[in-house]
């Protein structure tokens, strides 16, 4: 995640209850998701940006991952996210970030 992204969901942070706060990735790789994800729940690994050591323990998804899926509208879907579907291993990214997801600090 790149540092100003960190900026923005660090002042989203703090400017909302963090609860009705929800990130959305899009990585195309369960290493990035992953990274991702762990950015925004435990902080940032790489000790570079604005989330470092920052436990924000936001929810955090896939934009493959089927709770968003089901909420997205088929044209939608099909105009914006479905050949990134068809080629990206959906799975594999959804268990990366749901790990993090799990690893939420308690409130």
């Amino acid at each position: 995640m790149d540092l100003q992204s960190q900026e923005v969901i660090s002042r989203l942070a703090k400017t909302h209850d963090p609860a009705e706060l929800l990130v959305l990735l899009g990585a195309p790789d369960p290493e990035a998701a992953e990274i991702a994800a762990e950015t925004v729940v435990i902080g940032d690994p790489a000790y570079a940006g604005a989330l470092t050591e920052a436990q924000l323990g936001l929810d955090v998804y896939h934009v493959l991952e089927e709770p968003i899926r089901t909420s997205v509208p088929d044209d939608v879907w099909d105009d914006q996210i479905g050949v990134m579907a068809d080629i990206l291993e959906a799975d594999e990214l959804a268990k990366a970030v749901g790990g993090m997801r799990d690893r939420k600090p308690a409130s």
